[in-house]
């Protein structure tokens, strides 16, 4: 395990505790760098709720950092009111099952009519 950065741990937290929705992913919701953070931004747009995309690829210790904060192994990771849902295939499935949206709905977040 590599050190982790307080500094880099404590914006993380930020992020979480400032934004209802929050994407860590590879680019921007307007230009995702990877196919899995593109179809997550994709699921999160096609319900219609807001969230905060946070670029992982400018910065590798945010990178870095992300995955140990989750004690998750890849990016995307998607966190809800402070909760840690998953990356692209949870997300996916959460999607078509129709799990996401209850979840999103029973946590207070407003979608677009579905």
């Amino acid at each position: 395990m590599n050190d982790t950065n307080p500094q880099i741990q404590t914006d993380i937290q930020s992020a979480i505790g400032d934004n209802d929705i929050v994407l860590f992913m590879k680019g921007t919701p307007q230009f995702p760098q990877c196919g899995f953070s593109g179809q997550v931004v994709q699921i999160l747009a096609h319900l219609g709720t807001d969230f905060k995309g946070v670029n992982v690829l400018e910065d590798d210790a945010l990178r870095e950092g992300v995955k140990t904060f989750s004690n998750w192994p890849t990016i995307p990771q998607l966190y809800v009111k402070g909760e840690f849902v998953g990356g692209c295939d949870i997300i996916r499935e959460m999607f078509e099952t129709g799990e996401l949206r209850a979840f999103l709905e029973e946590k207070g977040i407003d979608l677009a009519a579905g």
